[in-house]
């Protein structure tokens, strides 16, 4: 497969990913914005959004102070914010165009109608009224976009490298999701709950659950309270979740294998180490080092995968 077909397909999906991520985070914080609290509380919460996608320094030279209306516009319509939904979406279609023949017409037809029903969502004041309805909209569209992936398209090269660039992206956006709290509160979490705040805390575990549909899954597996601890081990360890670090970076691997070449042999021993890393690791031990310890390392590794991905994939070898 040419590799400028493989880094459409490879970028198209993840940007779908991405936003469908960026609307779950985004989810937890307006959740967590509405219980009691604080106005510095409140505002500790969407620093930490900002902070954990590395975006504070564009949020204030763009918005300034850091209030709810101003990251949810600057995370949601900014197109001149590379990470913002509406960025996501336009990257995501544009993708899609550049590689039409590589898709079935469902598939297209799907990235294509996201992009055009997005204006209509945003149009007047149903956004501001009720934020919760359109990232529902959001996550449904991207449902539907890996649906009709998975329904329609041959399970070739170019499936693969969709589910590459999804899976990949999941990985670290999940990872991201956990370590919110660290960057509103900058306290590393060991497996013991401090401060006076238990119910906030128990609200925000809560809201996190929620944001990746596993609240249900919780109570099925652990048929007990939430505490950060099982949160952190179902999200991180557990392979039969499909949002956790194990289950995203199992597809990665798999997926690497199935479009290997000559020049992959590195990257895909290092997925396959995050990978052991994961499947052979205990919640107790990461808890040891620190959740967010653990969550930025891994972070750079996630990093590192795709950065080797590109490389090897994406960017036309010296010989063609």
């Amino acid at each position: 497969m040419l590799s400028r077909t493989a880094d459409h397909l490879f970028w198209m999906s993840r940007y779908t990913e991405r936003a469908e991520n960026t609307a779950r985070m985004l989810n937890v914080g307006y959740e967590t914005s509405l219980l009691p609290q604080s106005t510095a509380k409140a505002q500790e919460g969407w620093m930490g959004l900002l902070s954990i996608s590395e975006l504070i320094p564009a949020y204030t030279a763009r918005h300034g102070a850091v209030t709810r209306d101003g990251v949810l516009d600057f995370m949601v319509r900014d197109g001149n914010n590379p990470s913002s939904i509406v960025s996501c979406l336009r990257g995501a279609r544009e993708n899609a165009r550049a590689v039409r023949g590589a898709l079935t017409t469902e598939v297209w037809e799907t990235q294509n109608q996201t992009w055009l029903e997005l204006h209509r969502q945003l149009e007047g004041s149903a956004f501001e009224r009720d934020p919760g309805q359109f990232f529902e909209w959001v996550k449904y569209r991207s449902h539907l976009s890996r649906g009709v992936t998975l329904g329609t398209m041959l399970q070739d090269e170019a499936f693969h490298f969709l589910r590459l660039g999804t899976f990949l992206e999941r990985a670290d956006n999940t990872a991201r999701l956990l370590d919110v709290k660290f960057h509103a509160v900058k306290s590393d979490f060991h497996g013991v709950v401090t401060g006076r705040e238990p119910e906030a805390d128990f609200y925000h575990w809560s809201a996190i659950l929620r944001s990746v549909s596993a609240f249900e899954v919780y109570r099925k597996v652990y048929r007990d309270v939430i505490t950060p601890e099982r949160v952190a081990d179902l999200l991180i360890l557990r392979r039969d979740m499909p949002r956790s670090l194990h289950a995203s970076l199992r597809e990665v691997v798999d997926n690497l294998a199935l479009v290997s070449n000559g020049h992959s042999a590195e990257t895909e021993r290092r997925a396959g180490r995050l990978l052991a890393d994961l499947q052979y690791g205990r919640i107790d031990e990461i808890l040891t080092t620190g959740l967010h310890a653990f969550l930025t390392q891994f972070l750079d590794r996630v990093n590192d995968l795709g950065a080797g991905i590109g490389r090897d994939f994406l960017v036309a070898a010296p010989n063609g």
